[in-house]
């Protein structure tokens, strides 16, 4: 199993290798395409996040092996990328891990300086969603 930082550190790798902006929306929206379903059942409004300009639901247990499973959904493009790159990093960890992680690769590929105000505040609470679900099943 790769850890938190490791699988930052690739990702903020594929980054380095486009230049264009253009490219990396690009490559946000290519991985929220190949972001598994989320049950249609689990689109319920416990599940989804304040905050976010477009709807976001986020939902995960803790499985057999004492990792955190997360599923998520958007129903915007850009936005559903970027929950990819965060199940990426975050799903399958340990609670514990997830709850103290440093998401240092949201500075590292520019998120935070291209995100428009109200994108980078939904980040900001699909994040602390996803590490409040932590510390509660961990």
């Amino acid at each position: 199993m790769s850890t938190i930082n490791h699988i930052q550190d690739e990702i903020i790798e594929e980054f380095s290798l486009l230049d264009d902006w253009m490219d990396r929306y690009q490559m946000i929206i290519d991985m929220g395409n190949d972001l598994p379903a989320m049950p249609e059942e689990e689109k319920v409004p416990e599940h989804i996040i304040e905050g976010c300009q477009s709807r976001v639901w986020i939902n995960g247990e803790v499985d057999s092996n004492g990792l955190l499973q997360l599923r998520a959904d958007s129903d915007a493009v850009i936005v559903k990328g970027i929950i990819a790159m965060l199940l990426k990093i975050l799903s399958g960890q340990k609670p514990s891990d997830i709850a103290t992680a440093d998401l240092y690769f949201i500075d590292k590929v520019g998120l935070r300086d291209h995100l428009s105000p109200t994108r980078s505040n939904g980040l900001v609470s699909m994040v602390r969603h996803i590490k409040l679900l932590a510390s509660t099943q961990g």
